[in-house]
């Protein structure tokens, strides 16, 4: 594993606020597989800052109209 000056992890009601949404949201998400991805560190979820941009990016659109069900989980980076 790879480690990054400045990586900086979020628990999820640090990550819910970050992106607007309840942590019951975001746990939803996990369970679904619909969210951005996350890691467990010592039985703690924790998420990356660059994930959940990643995440939330998925979701921009141009238009109501824009042919796309929502935001998809986040593909892990190798």
């Amino acid at each position: 594993m790879s480690t990054r000056v400045g990586q900086r992890f979020l628990r999820t009601p640090q990550a819910g606020e970050y992106l607007g949404l309840s942590s019951r949201t975001l746990e939803k998400h996990r369970t679904y597989g619909t969210g951005p991805v996350y890691r467990k560190l010592g039985g703690r979820v924790v998420y990356d800052l660059d994930d959940l941009c990643q995440w939330a990016d998925s979701g921009l659109r141009a238009s109501t109209s824009d042919l796309c069900s929502g935001p998809h989980p986040a593909s892990p980076r190798s």
